[in-house]
């Protein structure tokens, strides 16, 4: 088997430890890391279960995980596993079946391995470098919507904390020029679903004005083997050095590339 085929089905069983998780488990105790920004006991279990089941299935590959940071292998392998063992964790803790388990494989500045699963919706995705995108065993392909008038937009959250007025008023003048140029808007809370979604055909764009890797990393590589442009508001291809996030059907890509950027170029 392949090398990355055999780390895939890795991840995928890694990721079946979040799955069941959240499914059975409901958070006690919710802690504020920042201005209204959250996590739980749940988010911190799931990330240590699956920190402990990589460790073991392979130990050479260093990790990274969004609650409690970084635990590199005494190794020169050029893979990093990067986990959000809980995207969308407000939703969860509100009851909104809308969050998920993000897990991706990184080398370097690209993904090479992303799987998300959906719990509450039983939607698993994965994707291998050059290898498609596939959701419950079945091979995603990205909307063939041309015009960004018949498309379904996600945008990510608004800015919390620090800056956040600042942020937003880029965020509510991308807000407006979507508002009077799409079809319909989306907030899901979620970039695991918007990228998800996004690779299944679901929706036709999303936007997330941030780059947090590890919310991003696995639906990036997934939207991209489905066929999704995605790039950033540079027009460069994203990578986990991008600053924003703007993925979309092939053919309306340029058409959201450029309202992105008259939106940034309005609130600057």
């Amino acid at each position: 088997m392949h090398q990355l085929d055999h780390l895939a089905d890795v991840a995928r069983s890694a990721v079946r430890i979040g799955t069941e998780l959240i499914k059975t488990t409901r958070p006690h105790t919710v802690t504020e890391k920042a201005d209204r920004d959250t996590f739980t006991e749940v988010d911190v279990q799931i990330e240590r279960e699956i920190r402990n089941y990589l460790a073991e299935a392979t130990p050479k590959i260093g990790f990274v995980g969004e609650e409690e940071g970084r635990s590199d292998a005494n190794t020169d392998s050029p893979y990093v596993w990067g986990l959000d063992p809980i995207d969308g964790t407000a939703n969860f803790v509100h009851g909104v079946p809308l969050c998920g388990v993000s897990l991706a494989l990184i080398q370097g500045d690209r993904t090479v391995i992303g799987v998300i699963s959906l719990p509450y919706l039983d939607l698993h995705y994965s994707a291998t470098l050059s290898g498609g995108a596939f959701v419950n065993g079945r091979k995603l392909e990205a909307s063939k919507t041309a015009e960004l008038a018949k498309s379904i937009v996600a945008i990510g959250d608004y800015a919390l904390g620090e800056d956040a007025a600042a942020k937003n008023r880029q965020r509510i003048d991308l807000t407006a020029e979507l508002a009077s140029t799409v079809e319909r808007i989306r907030m899901f809370g979620s970039a695991a679903h918007d990228l998800a979604w996004l690779a299944e055909g679901r929706i036709d764009g999303a936007i997330v004005m941030s780059n947090q890797t590890l919310d991003l990393a696995a639906g990036v590589l997934i939207a991209r083997e489905a066929g999704a442009i995605v790039l950033d508001s540079t027009g460069d291809n994203h990578t986990t050095a991008s600053k924003h996030t703007i993925a979309a059907a092939p053919r309306i890509a340029n058409q959201l590339l450029t309202l992105v950027q008259s939106a940034i170029l309005k609130s600057t």
